[in-house]
């Protein structure tokens, strides 16, 4: 029985996950399909920029690059976020690298000056243009920007759809989760030998954890459901056997493996914070150990995970922390996991978050830039400062959380993989690998491909 499907550009997820599909590795390792990505994705799709607490004041500004374009944000007004293209009307030179704070931008190069707005103040020897020059030609090209959790998101295309528009319905679903009152608590990039579709999708399924982090597989069961949300996904956990399937196991914070579940939920959370430093809270790791002195042994997993996740929202209200409140329904529909078209995803609890972002490294398929940050809730004024930290995937692996550079090994491998001339297609699950299929679905449209064509149909038999 033949099963494989093509993904046509008009296909909806309800038509496509009940197939196994298949399609090819032009996304990945084509130089043509990498050279036209900034036209057909890149300038046509919401991207996130940077967090509101990186430009807190008046005057600080972010440069945010994809690709050639390089895009200036600035808070220009104590309420308003600003963007233009950040490059000075006069010859093309960059007006600002990295992020800072000013009073006004002004060229290096021949001294042209422009306000927090993008109006330009200041044209040496501006007579010589006899009048010609008009305000069009001299301010900076607006750039669309608005903000959604705590993040600020930009758009090069001046007839782009808002974006409360184009994150729905995923953002209204995690609304609860209020990210936009998380800070930063550490964050690292660096740059890597593959494309960033691969290193983005390493994140976008758990089903890679028992070939990848099998040290994790001794604490609890990764098995996961996964599904499209328009152009955009989520996932969570659930059980193998459907009977099993509770509220409490389909949640982020489910009961481990073993026969005593307070020593499963504590070694897990233990494991996951100590080589993830990411995914839990310290809160959560200490009230978790508590659970074998607190309970008794025999105490079923609703009731062990129940008391455990009372007694980490109470140790953080002690100390400033208070979660949000998101039913025992809502949690289990949000799952643990979303990917926001097109690159950019994050793993969430009640008071953290893990977020992952890949961008080409110029237009060679082959390389990419990976960014990892982690946000949480903090006591007001506890928030710690950070800086973003460059941390070779290479040479300064020991700046890396072990669990990340599990994901690495794979990451360079994959992309050598696919370059070769034996590989017939992907194949990703057609139940835990959901987004994955979902992200190429919705490239196809993108980037003009009217399918993403399969290689050799799939035999199932």
């Amino acid at each position: 029985m033949n099963t494989s499907t093509e993904i046509k550009a008009n296909d909806t997820l309800d038509e496509i996950t009940p197939h196994i599909v298949t399609f090819g590795t032009e996304a990945y390792v084509s130089d043509e399909y990498a050279r036209a990505e900034p036209e057909l994705l890149w300038r046509k799709t919401w991207q996130v920029a940077c967090r509101l607490e990186e430009i807190p004041t008046v005057g600080d500004y972010v440069v945010y690059d994809i690709v050639d374009d390089t895009i200036l944000i600035v808070r220009s007004e104590p309420d308003k976020i600003s963007a233009f293209h950040n490059v000075c009307a006069h010859r093309g030179k960059r007006l600002a690298n990295g992020h800072g704070h000013v009073l006004h931008f002004r060229c290096s190069y021949h001294a042209w000056r422009y306000n927090l707005k993008g109006e330009n103040t200041f044209v040496l020897d501006k007579p010589d243009w006899c009048g010609r020059l008009n305000k069009e030609r001299l301010n900076l090209p607006a750039v669309k920007v608005d903000t959604w959790g705590g993040f600020v998101w930009i758009n090069m295309n001046p007839a782009c759809e808002p974006l409360a528009q184009y994150l729905k319905p995923l953002a209204e679903l995690l609304d609860p989760f209020e990210f936009a009152k998380m800070r930063y608590r550490w964050r690292l990039w660096t740059h890597f030998d593959c494309n960033w579709k691969v290193a983005l999708e390493a994140f976008l399924e758990a089903y890679h954890v028992e070939g990848t982090h099998p040290q994790l597989i001794s604490y609890a069961d990764f098995y996961t459901w996964s599904q499209a949300d328009g152009i955009h996904g989520h996932k969570g956990f659930r059980e193998r056997k459907p009977e099993l399937n509770t509220l409490e196991s389909n949640t982020y914070f489910r009961p481990g493996k073993g026969a005593d579940v307070r020593s499963s939920i504590a070694k897990m959370q233990k494991q996951i914070y100590e080589t993830t430093n990411a995914s839990t809270t310290q809160t959560m790791v200490d009230a978790a150990a508590r659970l074998v002195t607190e309970l008794p042994e025999g105490a079923s997993a609703s009731e062990v995970t129940a008391h455990w996740l009372q007694s980490a929202k109470r140790d953080d209200a002690a100390r400033g922390v208070i979660w949000p409140s998101i039913s025992s329904e809502h949690l289990a529909k949000c799952g643990n996991s979303a990917h926001f078209f097109p690159n950019f995803t994050t793993a969430y609890g009640f008071t953290f978050a893990l977020c992952y972002r890949a961008r080409p490294d110029g237009v060679d398929p082959n390389k990419c830039i990976f960014e990892a940050f982690v946000i949480e809730r903090f006591p007001d004024g506890q928030e710690p400062a950070t800086e973003w930290v460059h941390a070779d995937a290479k040479t300064a692996r020991d700046k890396w959380p072990p669990v990340l550079l599990q994901d690495f090994d794979n990451m360079s491998n994959v992309q050598k993989g696919m370059r070769s001339g034996y590989f017939r297609g992907n194949l990703p699950n057609p139940l835990q690998e959901v987004m994955v299929s979902n992200l190429h679905h919705n490239l196809a449209r993108f980037m003009h491909r009217g399918d993403v064509i399969p290689l050799e149909p799939f035999n199932a038999e």
